[in-house]
């Protein structure tokens, strides 16, 4: 048995929770890094016997696109599948679902899934300093009941997982970021970006049209050049406090 760690965390909350769930597996692991726009994810042929820990943040209640784009061209072969959602404490809704739905229609197995909250990539004030201390031991104590699982009768189960399909229209998030005067062109951001929306001629630019919105360019610049809005920030908090008000807790589904 092997065990994946299949990743797509632009701002660290969501490895966080992958992070805890990997721990005190007797196995030899193999991190798989989502956010590489460059890599063949058609390589990987899984082995029935083999576990994979799948962890995505939550982009307005449904899985980044080109996550699941990347999770498609796997060949699962039944290898056993652990779901994390990871979302800013508004709400998951379908993003669990759509990720299940993905990987069994690519061979895999779901069979546990948990729906983490994690700090809001973008409004630093919802979910801060989450996962912490109280969420990382529940997801490890939630890993040693799938390992459970996996050892009894029911290891071939399915996990439910809530959610409704059609999925929960997404139009993105009308915020994307920009380097101010400050930035010293180093390349990191272009490197790192998972869809290459900073081009290469003019790194203090974000291509709307390619721009997921998903924080990886600020998260990642060593100069703190790359910013977004502060009043577009600010318009957006208000509408999310009420939703965001109230911290909720982490969702568990064996």
């Amino acid at each position: 048995m092997k065990l994946y760690r299949m990743i797509f965390s632009p701002t660290g909350g969501t490895e966080k929770v992958a992070n805890a769930l990997s721990c005190g597996w007797d196995c030899e692991q193999e991190t798989v890094n989502l956010l590489e726009v460059d890599r063949d994810y058609g390589v990987y042929k899984l082995e029935a016997d083999d576990v994979c820990i799948v962890a995505v943040p939550s982009f307005g209640g449904r899985v980044p696109a080109v996550a699941l784009e990347r999770l498609s061209s796997m060949k699962g072969n039944q290898a056993r599948a652990v779901l994390a959602a990871v979302y800013g404490n508004r709400d998951f809704e379908d993003t669990l679902l759509e990720l299940k739905d993905t990987l069994e229609a690519a061979g895999f197995r779901c069979v546990a899934a948990v729906a983490a909250i994690a700090e809001h990539s973008i409004m630093h004030q919802f979910a801060a300093g989450r996962p912490d201390e109280k969420d990382v031991a529940q997801l490890k104590t939630f890993a040693e009941q799938i390992r459970e699982k996996l050892k009894g009768d029911k290891a071939q189960e399915p996990a439910f997982v809530p959610g409704n399909r059609p999925y929960r229209k997404y139009s993105g998030v009308p915020l994307r970021p920009k380097a101010d005067k400050t930035c010293r062109q180093c390349g990191v951001c272009v490197r790192e970006c998972p869809v290459h929306a900073i081009p290469k001629e003019d790194m203090t630019r974000t291509d709307e049209d390619m721009c997921i919105s998903c924080m990886r360019c600020i998260a990642v610049c060593p100069s703190g050049s790359r910013k977004l809005n502060k009043v577009m920030v600010n318009v957006a908090a208000q509408k999310l406090k009420k939703a965001c008000a109230e911290p909720k807790q982490n969702e568990l589904f064996l």
